[in-house]
């Protein structure tokens, strides 16, 4: 269940920004599931950050961080998958929400993207997520 709220816009406007929003949340979850550094740094404002635990080890860190960690150790171990299942947009500012399943293994997540439009393009400010179910590797 997908929407665009901007008042302002017509539906070809919304569409289009539906789409961009859509491309930059898909960008980003390419990225961390091959380890692309340049997909995650292109999808991302550099003073993003990203909240979250797995496990009882918690991973709330600068988004550089995140990109370093997800290059060394991509998301996608042989089995991962993401889907995109929500999209809201209302002006500059839009929330995504995703959900992986098979990230390092076993790990099924849901992922709340916020993301702002900076100078005409959509960046990820901000990613929280939960850990829904699987168990971490013993080597991450």
């Amino acid at each position: 269940m997908s929407q665009v709220l901007n008042s302002r816009a017509g539906p070809a406007d919304a569409v289009r920004e539906y789409d961009q929003v859509r491309r930059i949340v898909q960008l980003f979850l390419d990225g961390e599931s091959r380890g692309d550094a340049a997909k995650l740094r292109e999808a991302s404002h550099p003073d993003a950050r990203m909240f979250g635990s797995v496990g009882g080890a918690r991973y709330d860190m600068p988004m550089a961080e995140f990109i370093e960690l997800a290059a060394k150790q991509p998301g996608d171990t042989g089995n991962h998958r993401t889907r995109i299942l929500s999209v809201q947009q209302t002006g500059d500012a839009a929330v995504a929400e995703a959900a992986e399943e098979g990230y390092w293994g076993s790990l099924s997540l849901i992922d709340y993207f916020q993301l702002m439009r900076i100078e005409r393009s959509w960046k990820v400010v901000s990613k929280l997520f939960a850990h829904t179910g699987g168990d971490v590797p013993a080597s991450t």
